[in-house]
């Protein structure tokens, strides 16, 4: 069994043996047919994956990684707001008629600010600390912005990563650690595609700061499963796991910025069947 395995059966049968129910509660989101849709949910999960020794991809169903990679390089690197940027049609729902899903994600990120060192964006603000100032514990991003809220066709989930450098004393490398803090999450639909992206992010940062990768520290305030999500997580958790892939990433590439989807790969990646059609609340 992978850790990420582990990891997912733990949350997952945490939040249906001890979380909470939110029927009969507001609720913002809605099924497709127009009822509330509830959930279980547990406040403040948090999960620590070790990128040195594994990928982060559960076995238990195929994660799509060039897709959830294709999501965070259309966030982080193109820094766009707009779903006709995308390979996938995930963010489809939350935009306009023009494709932008407003002042959000990918929006955020390229707004540029004033520092001592000049104008920058959040993410060259990132890769600039990291390359030149690594020991600072400032290195962070957030998108959560309160003054373009209204403008947002969707709340930010995963809001904020603060990065952090240690020392490996075995290799005489620096080691680059981050945590992911999200306000909330659809266990189901998300867990592992934010893990993954995320763990492959810090995978980027670390190659193009010819730095090592360690901890993905993940931080979920609202960790939940909808209800008619239960059937299918207890099925996933009950199927036979298998061991972690192996994950491939172009070792060319030194500047964040030429990345594609292309760039990376899952080897020996044995999983499970895909569950189809899950229903969405929005």
């Amino acid at each position: 069994m992978s850790m990420a395995d582990k990891i997912f059966i733990d949350m997952c049968k945490d939040i249906l043996e001890n979380g909470v129910s939110t029927e009969g509660e507001k609720v913002r989101p809605k099924w497709e047919d127009g009822s509330y849709a509830y959930t279980i949910k547990k406040f403040g999960v948090v999960n620590r994956y070790d990128l040195s020794k594994e990928f982060p991809a559960i076995t238990l169903r195929r994660t799509a990684i060039k897709s959830c990679i294709d999501e965070v390089l259309w966030i982080w690197q193109q820094k766009s707001n707009n779903v006709n940027d995308l390979h996938s049609h995930i963010w489809d729902a939350w935009a306009d008629e023009n494709g932008s899903i407003g002042k959000a994600y990918g929006y955020q990120m390229g707004v540029k600010h004033q520092y001592k060192e000049g104008m920058m964006d959040q993410v060259d603000r990132v890769l600039y600390d990291l390359k030149n100032n690594p020991y600072s514990r400032r290195i962070m991003t957030n998108i959560y912005v309160h003054q373009d809220l209204h403008e947002m066709n969707l709340y930010p989930c995963a809001y904020s990563m603060t990065f952090n450098v240690t020392p490996n004393k075995e290799t005489g490398k620096l080691k680059l650690n981050a945590i992911l803090n999200q306000r909330s999450q659809d266990v189901l639909a998300a867990n592992n595609w934010n893990v993954c992206q995320y763990a492959a992010l810090v995978h980027m940062f670390a190659q193009v700061c010819d730095m090592e990768v360690g901890e993905l520290v993940h931080v979920i305030a609202d960790a939940h499963i909808y209800d008619r999500h239960i059937p299918l997580v207890k099925e996933l958790i009950s199927r036979e796991t298998h061991d972690a892939p192996v994950f491939k990433m172009n070792p060319d590439i030194k500047d964040f910025y030429q990345f594609t989807r292309n760039d990376f790969a899952l080897e020996n990646y044995v999983t499970g069947p895909q569950i189809t059609n899950i229903p969405v609340a929005v």
